[in-house]
């Protein structure tokens, strides 16, 4: 029998024969009436002040066998995008929403957003032209875990002017604050709704809010904008009925079937990439094109335009007034609602203002694969539940997709120098695995920096997926700053404040103790992280201990640690010090060191002199990287003896002291591979030549097998080859220095051999010197 692609309100449905079509839109029908009644419970009018029912808490799973909680990143690799929806569930979504029969405006909390955790802020989502309230249907689930979210539903029949829009809003923000009035109100707007953000902002400045701004409309472009309202008017009222009337172009028909399976199959499962992505959006759109018909009807758009010239120009009267903190997400390759001079302007008039332009998103970024809204939020540290930003106790982890983006754009480093995690156990032991580290807080661990720590990103990625150890560094605090006009690109600092990186001071470090974390310290800091030629593996760190005494008040354990490797791929070719021979170069480290400021300022020692530059690196052969953490230092019970400052320094000279050991470790493990590798070669069989080293293997087989006392074994044999190696090259180097030094010391004794009487000795000469 024949076979018939039939949807559902939720996408692709399973393919049917024909005789059962009639059973399914039976079904269909139930179930779609049965989801449209499901979603106008959470529908509440605006006059009500009362917030939407419970969510509850969601909780961590367990892993009940062994009552431990479950790793979420032990299966990293299989992580999936966190935002599932796409164009196509909005549309469908929004079928129900157009035809829902008008009514005034109104607030709606989406289903999918009820597993928010308690305390979270409220979140208030402002629609752009469209008007539905579900500009943020991919983000529903991410958000609803952070937020209380409701949406503003504007019906498409609706005429309520912009103002009196403005004043809709205010009452309901006002309300919220009034019932729980340490709560932040975060206003999302998308184009126009951004302008009904700003306004309510600008007339409740006495209020907690905080603004993101979706493409804000800041101007209307009347090349573009002209030809649409001539358009318009020419075009006769009733086009969705034209559609489907003289076209036959119904929702639900065979034709809107096919398309709709299209977008849900085709372009995702065999296109794929981006040529797949708006191949989907393109079929998505056809498969509705009436209810985007009914959407953006020849009278809503023009009511809506003429709204939007008045919503930007009530913005640009007020826009002086605000004093919320506010992000803006502006696309990049959107030119109809606003243009780059409007974006810095509103950047350098909007008292606490970040912006974060997307550069590959087009008009509508809220509905494309690209963006993740929660995420933008994580990186910009622009989530909050009090008055202020608390970067230990409003941090959200990242979720698996998001760390394995993040060790995707290391993927390259992390092929190159397949890092050996090293630790100790209890026992003293050393093993090859992260064993040896304490699973329960708090833990600081403590280590010196590699040439623009870029041992960071491989070790805080390795812990999180082999052992759910979530590292929070102390990080300088630049990494936080916005600061117009920067040197430095701000996403360039993405990963250190999503993989939990807090500004470093005494405070934070205190509050990361007392909630048990998993501390990451370096002591030498900037000036560790952005040595000079020549300061390979060297420590910068104070004379005096500066956290032992802190760490020892929670009883924590301090883990020393080292890394081997980095500072051995590369070359350091301009420092600090040949930059500041050059003027252009020597203008822009000092800017940058100005802006980012010294945290040791006043520091006499070499601690001190600390400069904010970009080093010119020249790479070498890869080598790996060597991770060795040290036998934990438990502190616990040890706070009054540590009261005595020399005491505690006794400890911190014994986590740097550990530190340096690490390094002379890692060092003779990579000689001892050296030596190992050299007898490998002379045990492969088949080997013609002969040499010393093969006497001394065939003395130690001799010596196995006629069972003498004296054993001679594997370390026996690779001392021999240090020696012989010494051996080699120590009488050459031997001989070059004292003859350079012989030369340096008495110069003209060489060239009295060439120049005789008591001519000047020229440079030119040396050139036919033996020497």
């Amino acid at each position: 029998m024949g076979v018939t692609l039939l949807r559902s309100i939720f996408g692709l449905c399973a393919v049917s024969s024909s005789s059962r079509v009639t059973d399914f839109h039976s079904s269909n029908l139930r179930r779609r009436t049965s989801t449209l009644k499901q979603q106008l419970t959470a529908i509440k009018s605006v006059t009500s002040t009362d917030p939407p029912p419970s969510r509850g808490i969601r909780r961590r799973r367990k892993n009940t066998d062994e009552n431990v909680l479950e790793n979420p990143y032990s299966k990293m690799e299989m992580a999936r995008p966190d935002l599932r929806k796409s164009l196509s569930d909005f549309l469908e979504e929004a079928r129900d929403f157009v035809g829902d029969g008008g009514g005034p405006p109104r607030w709606f909390s989406p289903l999918e957003c009820r597993a928010q955790a308690q305390g979270s802020p409220l979140l208030l989502f402002l629609p752009g032209i469209d008007g539905t309230g579900l500009g943020l249907i991919r983000h529903h689930k991410k958000l609803g875990e952070i937020f209380d979210i409701w949406c503003l539903h504007i019906p498409v029949s609706d005429r309520t002017p912009f103002k009196d829009l403005v004043k809709l809003i205010e009452r309901t923000v006002k309300s919220e604050n009034y019932r729980l009035p340490n709560r932040p109100i975060y206003l999302v707007g998308e184009s126009t709704g951004a302008c009904l953000a700003l306004d309510v902002a600008a007339r409740n400045p006495d209020i907690d809010l905080s603004l993101i701004l979706v493409n804000p409309a800041t101007h209307v472009n009347n090349f573009m904008s002209k030809p649409l309202l001539g358009m318009l008017n020419v075009l006769p009222d009733g086009i969705p009925t034209l559609l489907e009337d003289v076209f036959g172009f119904k929702q639900g028909d065979p034709l809107t079937g096919i398309l709709d399976a299209l977008s849900n199959e085709f372009s995702v499962q065999r296109m794929g990439g981006v040529g797949g992505g708006i191949l989907r959006d393109l079929f998505a759109v056809s498969a509705n094109l009436p209810t985007v018909c009914r959407m953006f009807s020849k009278d809503t758009l023009l009511w809506k335009l003429e709204m939007l010239k008045s919503a930007i120009a009530s913005v640009n009267s007020h826009i002086y007034s605000v004093r919320a903190e506010t992000l803006i997400l502006p696309s990049g390759r959107d030119q109809w609602l606003h243009n780059e001079e409007d974006i810095v302007r509103y950047s350098r008039t909007l008292p606490n203002c970040i912006v974060r332009k997307l550069v590959d998103n087009g008009q509508f970024p809220l509905l494309e694969d690209s963006l993740d809204l929660a995420t933008i939020i994580k990186l910009t540290c622009f989530y909050r539940r009090g008055k202020s930003h608390d970067y230990i106790s409003d941090y959200i982890k990242p979720t698996p997709f998001e760390l394995q983006q993040q060790l995707d754009e290391h993927r390259f480093l992390m092929d190159a120098i397949s890092p050996v995690m090293l630790s100790t156990l209890e026992d003293g032991r050393i093993v090859r695995s992260l064993e040896g580290l304490p699973s329960e807080g708090p833990v600081v661990y403590v280590g010196y920096h590699m040439i623009l720590g870029f041992e960071l990103a491989p070790m805080v990625g390795l812990l999180l997926i082999e052992r759910n150890i979530h590292m929070r560094g102390l990080t300088h605090p630049m990494v936080f700053m916005y600061i117009q006009d920067s040197l430095v690109n701000p996403k360039t600092f993405d990963k250190y404040k999503l993989m939990g990186g807090v500004p470093v001071s005494n405070m934070n470090f205190y509050k990361l103790l007392r909630e048990k974390a998993h501390v990451l310290l370096y002591p030498g800091g900037v000036r560790e992280a952005l040595h000079r030629k020549g300061e390979e593996y060297k420590l910068f760190w104070p004379e005096q201990s500066e956290f032992v005494r802190v760490a020892s008040k929670f009883g924590a354990k301090i883990v020393p640690f080292g890394v081997v490797g980095e500072d051995d791929i590369f070359n350091i070719v301009l420092d600090s010090n040949d930059q500041r021979n050059i003027p252009i170069l020597k203008d822009l480290m000092e800017k940058a060191t100005k802006d980012a400021g010294n945290l040791r300022e006043g520091d006499e020692s070499e601690l001190g002199n600390q400069d904010c530059y970009i080093p010119g690196l020249v790479p070498k052969i890869p080598g790996r990287f060597y991770y060795y953490f040290g036998k934990p230092i438990d502190l616990a019970g040890k706070e009054k003896e540590l009261k005595d400052k020399e005491k505690a320094q006794e400890i911190y000279l014994q986590a740097k002291i550990s530190g340096q050991n690490k390094r002379l470790n890692n060092k003779f493990s990579e000689v001892d591979t050296f030596f190992q590798n050299i007898l490998d070669e002379h045990l492969k069989p088949g080997r013609e030549s002969s040499d010393i080293i093969d006497v001394m293997i065939d003395m130690k087989k001799k010596q196995e097998k006629d069972g003498d006392p004296l054993k001679f074994t594997t370390e026996h044999l690779k001392g021999m080859i240090s020696d012989i190696f010494v051996a080699g090259i120590g009488g050459v180097a031997g001989i070059t220095l004292w003859g350079m030094t012989e030369l340096i010391r008495n110069p003209r004794d060489e060239a009295k051999k060439i120049v005789t009487g008591d001519e000047e000795v020229f440079l030119a000469y040396f050139q036919v010197l033996h020497h």
